[in-house]
């Protein structure tokens, strides 16, 4: 039986929105397409700086459903977001640094001098500012780095209630696979995801598998098919896909139906933004 089915986790469905070619009317009408859960990949990174509270305020005023943050650990046991495990152009590890050293970079100005002395923000920082305000997908990055992150994570979101059942915006994933058990067990009540962007783990077997402590399956677009969306929806879970960076993406997306539409570029998924 699935996760979903054995603790009834899950995100509602969001209402209907308007088509593209009404996009800007003062009033959104009901159009023919359903709404996704529109997740902002890094903050709204095709327009500021990954990872950064700029990037992060602006997916908020574009009105998006998720954040989507990367989680890491400094040398001193602070959890910061930042993608890669590496920083000064892969010189030094995030884990090698401690949280003054990461704070000291400037994360932004190489998106534009509008950005300079943006900080790598912490993941205490970003609870705490946007919780209540929009969901949060969480991403663990490669969490065998970090020994016991899931439980440090955990402890977080259990200190600001949510953990809690009516708080649904918290979603938690991984490419990792055995560090989402762990969360499964640490967070029953939390959705988990696993992301993939192998076509071996879109088999049945695989599915039905990750159904026992996944809500979310979450693959790289280029091995979406309706099939493998039916067969998730079978399985009890929902399906949210990545990385979508042009308006083509997101059509092929929608036409899928998938739950869950991860973009650099919000306004492609919702172009009232």
């Amino acid at each position: 039986m699935s996760k979903k089915l054995l603790i009834g986790a899950g995100l509602a469905l969001s209402l209907l929105f308007t088509p593209f070619n009404q996009a800007f009317a003062e009033k959104p009408t009901v159009g023919e397409r359903k709404q996704v859960e529109n997740v902002a990949h890094r903050g709204a990174a095709g327009y500021a700086p990954e990872n950064t509270i700029a990037a992060y305020d602006l997916a908020v005023d574009m009105k998006v459903d998720y954040i989507e943050i990367d989680v890491q650990r400094s040398k001193d046991g602070e959890l910061v977001s930042i993608h890669d495990t590496t920083v000064d152009d892969g010189t030094g590890k995030v884990g090698d640094l401690t949280l003054e050293q990461l704070r000291s970079l400037d994360a932004g100005s190489w998106k534009g001098e509008q950005f300079t002395g943006e900080q790598i923000p912490t993941f205490e920082e970003i609870l705490d500012r946007y919780h209540g305000k929009v969901g949060i997908l969480i991403e663990l990055k490669a969490p065998e780095y970090y020994p016991g992150i899931e439980q440090q994570v955990a402890d977080l979101i259990k200190e600001r209630n949510l953990d809690k059942p009516q708080n649904k915006k918290i979603i938690i994933q991984s490419f990792n696979f055995e560090s989402m058990k762990k969360m499964n067990q640490l967070l029953p009540q939390v959705q988990i995801g696993v992301l993939t962007s192998n076509r071996a783990h879109t088999t049945m077997d695989a599915l039905k598998e990750f159904s026992t402590y996944a809500d979310w399956f979450n693959p790289s677009y280029g091995i979406v098919t309706k099939e493998l969306v039916n067969q998730v929806h079978s399985n009890g879970m929902k399906i949210g896909s990545w990385t979508v960076r042009n308006q083509e993406a997101a059509d092929f997306l929608f036409e899928m139906k998938v739950d869950a539409i991860i973009s650099d570029y919000p306004d492609y998924v919702d172009p009232r933004n």
